[in-house]
């Protein structure tokens, strides 16, 4: 009877927490299907057949239709299309895909049809890291979990004293007969099974890490999602993170250059930066005749140093490289010729719209707000005015980014948001770095949690969703250590049979795994 009811209590409890993993389920289920695959026979005619994507290999021309979904991850060659990648960034509308940009595999194409490159498939793919990620999130022990265990270890022998005792009392000294001593000895046993301490932290982080999957918030660690009920104050980068980071060109000047020159330098510099301002200039002008340089760096936080094959070194950068040249320290960038400068350029980004509503939510919970930038300090002000951010740190290099959130760091627990290489550092000082899905892939590795949305307005049920799983946490610890106060000493009194107990224990984990349940649909923000 013990053994059923304990298993009956395993299989609800197992079922229950099962149900929180849908949306880790459902990622799963997008990893196999069929592709339509592009081959040319010997008289080089298009063919298609349909294979499974499996068997497809970085390299592969693939066709992909309306209703379709993405097979793997690719690049569009020909055609232009609407995907929702919904599954994984909990974003419904539809975006719009053209030429040369990437896919996600598991997207779903809502109308139109391509042809694209297979650039990563299996373990490779943005879908398979996303659920390694996850899983091994869920099989790391935050620090709660460890105290939890150090409890249970200390608690079973404790346990098997008090039914060692219970038996010797109740035949020796109560004058009960050795059968019921025995069975109020199994009783206590059975009841203080510690079951339920161990499923106290794991289903309630199944469940919030779960529920933010779902929502397009990637934990790389069950310690981050702890961590965030501690957090005083968020520091922002500006472009890409605060700011779309769609930048334009809104002016430029040159000097004893010409016009063509100039853009012919700025594009053949920027192409070998990842910055969003480089990305920007790459694609606005498209240059055929690059400069080929002998020798070039990109110095983070600062800009591009460059000699060409005649020996003039040009410079790109802030205003930082610039200002022995020139009073005016407006401009977004500086071209400089064998220390001379040669010209300017500015650029005009806009603010992202859900970061005037992150920011009011961050205020309304009393948490502090930096705008921590390597941009100028116009600029930055400028921005930080719009969205009524608390303190402003422009003109910082990484090194005195990293400063700058160590300080921070010592007052309060901080986490930091960007997306570029130059703030991968600060993102690793932070006590949580938070990166954005667009963002380089060094901002990605060295964060702790990645928005796949595209955006900050997912920071707040973040915040949220940490805060109520620390909280789910400590409910059902603290009904897990009463259910025990409470049992023992009752089924060491002779009041409960055995099989009691056991279904009374399958019914504690029972318990623990609806009110983490509940965590999926209760309101965290």
């Amino acid at each position: 009877t013990i053994i059923t009811l304990v298993f009956l209590g395993e299989w609800i409890e197992h079922k229950s927490v099962s149900t929180t993993q849908k949306a880790l389920n459902q990622l799963a289920g997008k990893q196999k299907v069929m592709a339509n695959m592009i081959a040319f026979d010997d008289e080089h005619k298009e063919q298609i057949f349909p294979v499974e994507n499996t068997q497809l290999r970085v390299g592969d021309l693939i066709l992909i239709k309306t209703g379709e979904q993405v097979p793997t991850d690719c690049k569009i060659l020909w055609g232009d299309m609407h995907v929702s990648e919904a599954l994984l960034t909990g974003e419904s509308k539809a975006i719009r895909k053209q030429k040369k940009d990437s896919l996600i595999g598991g997207s779903l194409v809502v109308d139109g049809t391509v042809k694209a490159q297979v650039t990563a498939v299996g373990k490779d793919t943005v879908l398979s890291n996303i659920l390694n990620l996850v899983k091994q999130a869920q099989g790391e022990k935050p620090p709660i979990q460890q105290l939890a265990d150090k409890i249970s270890a200390i608690f079973v022998p404790v346990v098997i004293a008090i039914a060692i005792f219970t038996f010797l009392i109740n035949y020796f000294i109560v004058d009960v007969t050795a059968t019921n001593s025995l069975m109020r000895s199994i009783a206590v046993l059975v009841i203080s099974c510690p079951c339920a301490m161990g499923l106290a932290t794991p289903a309630a982080i199944a469940v919030g890490l779960g529920r933010a999957t779902k929502s397009g918030i990637l934990f790389r660690n069950a310690k981050s999602l702890e961590l965030f009920k501690n957090i005083k104050t968020v520091v922002f980068d500006k472009t890409g993170t605060l700011t779309k980071g769609q930048l334009k060109i809104s002016a430029f000047e040159y000097k004893d250059i010409s016009e063509e020159e100039f853009k012919r330098l700025i594009f053949s510099l920027e192409k070998f930066s990842n910055h969003p301002i480089a990305k920007a200039i790459t694609e606005t002008w498209k240059i055929n005749n690059p400069v080929q340089w002998k020798k070039i760096e990109e110095i983070k936080g600062l800009g591009i140093t460059a000699e060409d094959a005649e020996g003039n070194v040009y410079q790109l950068g802030s205003y930082k490289l610039a200002a022995a040249y020139t009073p005016i320290a407006t401009h977004t960038a500086y071209l400089l010729k064998n220390n001379f400068l040669a010209g300017w350029f500015n650029m005009d980004d806009e603010v992202r719209e859900e970061a005037k509503d992150v920011i009011n939510y961050l205020h309304s919970k009393n948490i502090k707000t930096v705008l921590l930038s390597g941009d100028s300090v116009e600029r930055c002000k400028k921005v930080a005015a719009e969205l009524g951010i608390d303190q402003v740190e422009a003109e910082k290099s990484p090194e005195e980014k990293l400063v700058i959130i160590e300080r921070l760091n010592n007052e309060a627990p901080v986490a930091m948001i960007g997306d570029g290489i130059n703030d991968a550092p600060a993102l690793a000082k932070a006590t949580i770095g938070i990166s954005l899905a667009e963002a380089s892939q060094l901002a990605m590795q060295t964060a702790q949690v990645v928005l796949m949305n595209k955006g900050i307005q997912h920071l707040p049920l973040a915040l949220g969703l940490g805060k109520h799983t620390f909280i789910t946490i400590k409910e059902n610890l603290f009904w897990a250590f009463i259910y025990n106060i409470v049992a023992i000493p009752v089924a060491a009194a002779g009041f409960l049979h055995p099989g009691i107990a056991a279904l009374a224990m399958g019914f504690s984990d029972v318990v623990l795994a609806i009110n983490s349940i509940r965590l999926n649909y209760k309101k965290v923000i």
